[in-house]
């Protein structure tokens, strides 16, 4: 009889190793679909991490920003300079500076054209961005600027933004917006000259402490809300990521299921004997449900690895959660779980007597 869980194991492990070749080209193409799905996680994510990276590079608190931005970084509402000073004598105030955030601009970086977000700050006050050791300095001078690395204009380049040039004093990691646009900061007299022909309008005073009153027309937002809106103007693109990687699931569930239906098929007299011998047709279908998982979790192994290797697939910023890792086994069983359905009537089916037949 070949009831008994070690008996089943054993039927599965001889099919699998019989039919390596078939399950070697299903693991490979789940893997690479997995991986996939592991890359679109990163990429909606990075929509996210960007932002939050980038706002807390500010060391700000909080951010007065007008009324109808909503809190969004990248909503370019200007309102005068003027009104950082009233900020700053607020009650509630530790620390403030304007700040000019310009978004989709476009400069010229060693002879390439380049997106970029302007950055208006004061050196030495809060939104200056701080330089890593052996990646220059911060911004000391008005022909100065200070760049993220994804701008690839390294130290000592010259960048042309607006009708000015600018020498590349420092660069910085992880402040980018809208999908991997590089931030370049600038003093603020020449930012504003760069992007609002030297107009003195700013999008936001930083602060550290609560402004206890604004003026009219203004709100007061803590940097978590300014992430948190500056994300939902890129919800669309992260809804449709999530999508295709949900349709990943989908198709790493096709391979394995047409792989198990394939088999079923030439496993068709091999239940029949089974079934004679005594294997129930819930033992038959456990047969195909170790293999559909079997696959699946070594095809999710893989994929971790690939991933690491296919990064190169997408330009802007790729963050996969931790979470990702730790879901990849358990989303992989259930694919495994769900493929194996497409065989289940061969295996319920199978009629003792055509062993014999």
């Amino acid at each position: 009889m070949l009831r008994g869980g070690h008996k089943l194991i054993f039927v599965t492990l001889s099919d699998l190793l019989f039919r390596a070749r078939q399950f070697l080209i299903a693991l490979i193409g789940v893997a690479l679909v997995m991986a996939m799905a592991l890359l679109l996680t990163g990429l909606a994510n990075g929509f996210r991490t960007e932002v939050t990276s980038t706002v807390d590079g500010v060391g700000a608190n909080h951010w007065v920003m007008t009324t109808s931005s909503k809190g969004g970084l990248t909503a370019f509402a200007a309102f005068p300079q003027s009104i950082a000073g009233v900020v700053a004598h607020q009650a509630g105030v530790a620390e403030s500076a304007p700040f000019l955030l310009v978004p989709g601009l476009t400069a010229v970086v060693g002879g390439n054209t380049l997106s970029y977000n302007v950055a208006g700050v004061l050196p030495g006050h809060l939104g200056d961005p701080s330089v890593a050791a052996g990646d220059g300095h911060g911004l000391a001078g008005a022909d100065q600027a200070v760049a993220d690395v994804r701008a690839k204009a390294p130290v000592g380049s010259v960048v042309h933004l607006g009708n000015q040039n600018f020498t590349v004093v420092g660069t910085v990691s992880g402040r980018t917006l809208i999908g991997g646009e590089p931030v370049i900061y600038v003093e603020l007299p020449e930012a504003q000259t760069i992007a609002l022909g030297g107009r003195l309008l700013i999008t936001a005073v930083v602060t550290k402490g609560i402004p206890h009153v604004v003026p009219t027309g203004l709100s007061v937002f803590s940097s978590s809300t300014v992430i948190v809106a500056t994300e939902n103007k890129v919800q669309a693109v992260i809804a449709s990521i999530n999508n295709s990687t949900f349709l990943m699931w989908i198709v790493a569930a096709i391979i394995v299921a047409a792989l198990l239906y394939v088999a079923a098929l030439e496993r068709k007299r091999d239940f029949a004997i089974l079934k004679a011998l005594g294997s129930s047709s819930a033992d038959l279908f456990g047969s195909l449900v170790i293999e559909a998982v079997v696959v699946t979790l070594v095809a999710a192994a893989c994929a971790v690895v690939l991933s690491h290797f296919m990064t190169f697939i997408f330009s802007q910023p790729l963050s996969i959660p931790t979470s990702a890792y730790v879901e990849l086994p358990l989303i992989a069983i259930v694919v495994g779980l769900v493929a194996s359905f497409v065989a289940l009537r061969s295996a319920t089916s199978a009629d003792p007597a055509a062993a014999f037949s």
